[in-house]
C-alpha cells in the first residue's frame, strides 16, 4: 500500500490515460501540489460529493479516485495554479492523514476485470459505432479529437475516453469511473449515448420546426413589406396594421383602469396569434366591439322643462300623467344634475302612442334614441350576449343598442315587454333584471364583453300591453304608468293634428287637394273603428287618402272634401253599430263592462230558460275564474229566491244557458259576477233591463259587490256604446277622477256595495 498526496476536486472526474488541466487555488489543494513536486511522486484525485463545499473533509471524498501524473503546472495570477495532469490507474483509498504537507492518502489499486474476448471486441465495434453518431454534435471538440477515438482498440481505454467527452452528471462520471467490469462499464455507456442521440435527434427536429416558422413568417413580412410598396407606388394608402389600429383605438378609449388592463392583454395577444388562426379573427371581432361602445361618450342633456313641455304638447295630444312624469324628471335632472334615468313602463293597450312617446321623450331631452323589440325573445343570450367559446357569439341587444346609440345616456325603449318568453335556453325576463336595476346596472356585464359597463345614466323606457304578463320581480324595478284609451274627442283632435297631415305627406297629396270634415272624422272614429288606440283610425285615413289621390290622378277632380254623408261613399257600409248597447230594454240580457290588453270593450251577457233538471250550462269561450264566477251568481240566486219573488224550485224544472256572444274570443275574469247576476234574475223574474246601463263589479255569496280593476278603459267603452248609466263598486269611486272629463259628463256613475243596489238601478221602473 502506497501513500500519496491527495488533491480533493470539485465537478470533475479523471480517467486514466486521459490528460486534464484544472486550475488550483484553494490552500489544501495547492499544499498536495507542492508535496507531490518536492517528493517527485504522483498525485491522487479524488472528486467530491457536493460541488459546493469549499472545505471538504475526508468522508466528503468518494473512495474511488485516479493516480495522475503531473505533466506541466504553471503560476497564474491570485496565488492560483494551472496544472496538467494525466490519468495512471484507478485506486482505492483506504485512509487520508492530515500532515504539515497537506493531506495524505493510503492507496492500493482497483483490480479490473476484463471479460470475453468476443463481447470486449463486440462493444468496441458498437461503441465506436454509436459514438460516431454523436461526436459531431459535442461542442468544444476539435475535429482531431473527434477522430480520435477510432485509434482505441482496448476497451477499457474506449469507455474512459468516450465518457470523459459526454455532457452527463459527475454522479454518472463517478459511477462508471468505479466500475471495474470493461464489460458492464461498455454496456452502461451503450445506453448513456443512445438517450443522448435520441436528445439530439429532437432538437434537430425542433430546430427544423422552428426555422421553419421562422422561414414562413420572415417570408410573410416580406410580402407585406413588398405589398406596402407597391400600394405606395400605386398611390394607395398604406393601411395600417390592425393590432396598431385597434391598439390606437383602445388607447383613446376613457376606460376603468382595471378593464384597461384587462383589454390590452387581449391586443397584445393578437400580436402573437397568427392571422390564419380562427383564435386570431376572434380575438379582432371582440375588440372592434369593444372600441365601437361608447365608453365614456355623453350627450349633454337639454334641461330646458319648458321646452320639453312645448315638445311633447307637439307630438302627443292628451296622455297628461305621462308628461308630468317625464317634466318632473327633467326639473329635479335641473336641480341636482346627477339624478340617475328612471326606468318607465308605459303600459296601455295597442295604438295609444307609447313608441311614438319615447321617441319624443329621446328629442325632448335632446338624447339619442334606440328601441329593441323584445317579442317573443326566449334566449338569455338575447339579453346577455354568448361566451366567446361560442362559433358567432356577439353581445346581447343592450350592448348591441348602444353601439347603434353611439352614446352611453340614450333613450332606450325595450318594446313589448311582457311578451318575452323562457323556454330551455334561459328566462330572458330574468336576464332584464340586473338591466333595470338601479342598484345594480351601473356595472352591468355582457357575457361577450366580460367587463362592467355602467347604464345608470340609461333612460330606460318599457312597453306592454298587459301588465299581468309581467314577472312580479321585473314589474317591481320599474315605474308603471298605465295609458288609458282615448275618447271620441281626444281621437278627432289627434287625426286632425297628427295623422292627417302625416297620411296626407306619405301619399304625396296636398292640403288643398284632399279635406276631411271633423263630422266625417267623427263618423269614421264611431262606425270604422272601435279601439282604444288610434292604429285603425290611421288605417282608415290612409284608405279615405288613397281613394282621393286615385280621383286626382286619373283627372276625375282636383280636389276632394270628405263629410259625413260622403263617408260612406269612400269606405263602404259602416263596419261598427254607434249608439246603445242594446235596441231595447230586454229580459235576461245585461250589458257588461269588460277589460282587455287591447282596451275596454262592452259584453252583453244572455240568459235563456228552458224546461229541464236544472242543468248549468256556461257557453262564450269562458275562461276558469269567469265561469266560477257565473257559478257563484247562480248559488246567490238559488239561496235568495224567494226575496227575489222566484220559484224556490226553479233548478229543480228548468235548465239555465248562460252565454257571452263573440264566442271565438276568450274571456275571463271575475268583474262580470253583477253582470250575470243580474241576467239571472231578470230572467227568473220577467223583468226588463234598461238597455243604457251598464255594469261591472265582482260577486260574493253573500251579495256584496267587490272592487275591480280598468274602471277607465270600462267607462270609454260604455261612452263608446253609447251607454249613459254606469254601475261600478263603491271602491272604485275613487277612480272616477282619472276619467277624461268629457266622458264623466255623459256619463252617471252609480257606486253600488250590494246586489239590491246593482238591481234597483237595472230595473228601475220595470
Amino acid at each position: 500500500m502506497e501513500k500519496l498526496p491527495i488533491l480533493p476536486l470539485r465537478g470533475v472526474v479523471v480517467y486514466p490515460l486521459i490528460g486534464v488541466t484544472i486550475d488550483v487555488g484553494r490552500p489544501l489543494s495547492l499544499r498536495a501540489l507542492l508535496a507531490a513536486k518536492e517528493h517527485e511522486t504522483d498525485l491522487i484525485v479524488v472528486t467530491q460529493k457536493e460541488t459546493g463545499n469549499e472545505s471538504p473533509e475526508p468522508e466528503d471524498l468518494y473512495a474511488i479516485g485516479t493516480r495522475v501524473h503531473i505533466a506541466k503546472m504553471s503560476e497564474l495570477s491570485n496565488e492560483t495554479l494551472r496544472v496538467r495532469i494525466v490519468g495512471k490507474e484507478r485506486v482505492r483509498v483506504d485512509s487520508i492523514e492530515s500532515t504539515d504537507e497537506g493531506w495524505f492518502a493510503n492507496i492500493e489499486p482497483v483490480e479490473l476485470t476484463e471479460g470475453e474476448e468476443v463481447e470486449r471486441t463486440a462493444l468496441v465495434r458498437l461503441l465506436k459505432e454509436q459514438f460516431g453518431k454523436l461526436v459531431a454534435n459535442i461542442k468544444g471538440m476539435s475535429p482531431d479529437e473527434r477522430r480520435r477515438f477510432e485509434m482505441y482498440e482496448r476497451l477499457e481505454s474506449l469507455t474512459d475516453y468516450i465518457t470523459s467527452k459526454l455532457d452527463v452528471d459527475v454522479e454518472l462520471r463517478q459511477a462508471m469511473l468505479e466500475e471495474a467490469d470493461a464489460v458492464k462499464r461498455g454496456l452502461e455507456l451503450l445506453e448513456i449515448i443512445a438517450h443522448e442521440v435520441e436528445v439530439i435527434e429532437l432538437e434537430q427536429e425542433m430546430r427544423e420546426r422552428t426555422k421553419k416558422s421562422i422561414e414562413q413568417a420572415q417570408r410573410e413580412y416580406y410580402l407585406r413589406e413588398q405589398m406596402k410598396t407597391i400600394q405606395q407606388e400605386l398611390g394607395d394608402q398604406t393601411q395600417e396594421s390592425e393590432p396598431n389600429r385597434l391598439r390606437e383605438k383602445l388607447e383613446a378609449l376613457d376606460l376603468p383602469e382595471t378593464t384597461r388592463k384587462n383589454v390590452m392583454r387581449e391586443a397584445e395577444r393578437l400580436n402573437v396569434v397568427p392571422q390564419t388562426s380562427p383564435e386570431y379573427a376572434v380575438i379582432r371581432n371582440y375588440l372592434d366591439w369593444f372600441v365601437s361602445l361608447p365608453w365614456g361618450i355623453e350627450t349633454e342633456d337639454k334641461l330646458d322643462v319648458k321646452h320639453a313641455a312645448d315638445v311633447l304638447d307637439d307630438d302627443h295630444y292628451g296622455l297628461e300623467s305621462v308628461k308630468d312624469r317625464i317634466l318632473e324628471y327633467l326639473a329635479v335632472r335641473q336641480l341636482t344634475n346627477s339624478l340617475r334615468g328612471p326606468i318607465l313602463c308605459l303600459a296601455g293597450p295597442p295604438g295609444v302612442g307609447k313608441t311614438s312617446l319615447a321617441r319624443s321623450i329621446a328629442s325632448a331631452l335632446e338624447r339619442h334614441f334606440v328601441r329593441v323589440s323584445l317579442g317573443g325573445v326566449r334566449d338569455e343570450a338575447e339579453i346577455r350576449g354568448h361566451r366567446r367559446t361560442y362559433i358567432g357569439a356577439m353581445p346581447g341587444r343592450v350592448i348591441r343598442g348602444l353601439k347603434q346609440a353611439e352614446s352611453k345616456n340614450p333613450v332606450f325603449l325595450l318594446d313589448e315587454i311582457d311578451k318575452m318568453a323562457s323556454d330551455f335556453r334561459g328566462d330572458p325576463a330574468s336576464a332584464m333584471l340586473e338591466v333595470l336595476d338601479p342598484e345594480q346596472n351601473v356595472s352591468f356585464s355582457d357575457h361577450y364583453i366580460e367587463e362592467p359597463f355602467d347604464l345608470s345614466n340609461v333612460l330606460f323606457i318599457a312597453t306592454a300591453n298587459d301588465v299581468s304578463q309581467i314577472p312580479a320581480p321585473l314589474l317591481d324595478r320599474m315605474e308603471l304608468i298605465q295609458i288609458g284609451g282615448y275618447t271620441e274627442h281626444e281621437k278627432v283632435e289627434i287625426a286632425k293634428r297628427h295623422l292627417v297631415p302625416k297620411q296626407l305627406k306619405e301619399h304625396g297629396l296636398k292640403k288643398s287637394q284632399l279635406t276631411i270634415k271633423e263630422d266625417a272624422l267623427y263618423e269614421a272614429v264611431r262606425r270604422y273603428t272601435r279601439e282604444a288606440g288610434v292604429r285603425n283610425l290611421e288605417r282608415v285615413i290612409g284608405s279615405l287618402c288613397r281613394k282621393a289621390a286615385k280621383q286626382i290622378a286619373i283627372g276625375e277632380k282636383k280636389r276632394v272634401t270628405i263629410s259625413k254623408k260622403a263617408i260612406i261613399t269612400y269606405l263602404g257600409k259602416p263596419k261598427y253599430r254607434y249608439g246603445k248597447g242594446e235596441t231595447e230594454d230586454s229580459i235576461g240580457a245585461v250589458t257588461g263592462l269588460a277589460y282587455t290588453a287591447f282596451g275596454g270593450d262592452t259584453l252583453t251577457i244572455e240568459v235563456a230558460l228552458a224546461p229541464g233538471k236544472g242543468k248549468l250550462q256556461l257557453t262564450g269561450k269562458l275562461g276558469d275564474v269567469m265561469q266560477e264566477s257565473a257559478q257563484t251568481a247562480y248559488s246567490y240566486v238559488r239561496a235568495n229566491a224567494e226575496r227575489f219573488e222566484i220559484d224556490p224550485t226553479f233548478y229543480e224544472r228548468q235548465d239555465i244557458h248562460i252565454h257571452v256572444p263573440e264566442g271565438a274570443v276568450p274571456k275571463d275574469g271575475p268583474s262580470a259576477g253583477i253582470t250575470i247576476a243580474t241576467a239571472l234574475i231578470s230572467a227568473l223574474t220577467g223583468k226588463k233591463v234598461h238597455r243604457d246601463v251598464g255594469m261591472t263589479g265582482e260577486i260574493t255569496l253573500r251579495g256584496r259587490v267587490l272592487p275591480i280593476g280598468g274602471l277607465k278603459e270600462k267607462a270609454l267603452a260604455a261612452h263608446r256604446a253609447g251607454l249613459t248609466t254606469i254601475v261600478i263598486p263603491k271602491d272604485n269611486e275613487r277612480d272616477i277622477d282619472d276619467i277624461q272629463e268629457t266622458v264623466r259628463e255623459k256619463l252617471t256613475f252609480v257606486p253600488v256595495t250590494t246586489l239590491d243596489e246593482v238591481l234597483d238601478v237595472a230595473f228601475g221602473g220595470n
